[in-house]
């Protein structure tokens, strides 16, 4: 029982893979990763990534959902891939947004990678960040929403962290 058990367990990993020129990787395209320190939630499909987390302005990882008025953190994805090339580039594309519990918008990007039109290398594409500083017009003892949306301008590929966070003193 239990061979027959371990047999369809690597079969069913076989079948989840794609072995390609690297390697063995886990081919799964779809997930949602929590951070539960911070309350990160990170939606992602058609691309592969293999750590999402949040650092503040000195690249430590940030410890709660709580951040301190003028100061900046960062949501940073590492191992970004399949995208989907053109003549041997890669075009992501990084959009944010920062909004009050009403809904306004404290900052709305719709693509921070736009002025780049020739594309990256792949490996140069792997490592992302989007930054918000918080600042004016935030408040200390608001709470803000924040979205943080990595998309590939190729395929439907995406990924999608959203956060909420409470300004502090």
């Amino acid at each position: 029982m239990k061979t027959t058990f371990c047999i369809a367990l690597l079969i069913a990993l076989a079948a989840c893979s794609n072995t390609g020129k690297d390697g063995f990787s886990i081919g799964f395209s779809k997930g949602v990763k929590a951070d539960l320190r911070t309350g990160a939630k990170t939606t992602y499909s058609g691309f592969a990534v293999e750590n999402i987390y949040l650092v503040n302005a000195d690249d430590q990882q940030l410890g709660s959902n709580e951040l301190p008025l003028n100061s900046k953190f960062s949501v940073v994805y590492e191992g970004v891939a399949n995208y989907t090339q053109k003549e041997g580039k890669v075009f992501p594309g990084l959009s944010m947004e920062v909004t009050d519990e009403a809904g306004n918008f404290i900052l709305n990007e719709a693509d921070l990678f736009s002025s780049y039109t020739d594309g990256f290398e792949a490996e140069t594409a792997s490592v992302l960040r989007g930054t918000v500083t918080v600042g004016e017009p935030m408040q200390a003892g608001q709470s803000y929403n924040c979205k943080v949306r990595v998309f590939d301008k190729n395929s439907d590929a995406e990924l999608v962290t959203t956060l909420k966070f409470k300004v502090k003193e």
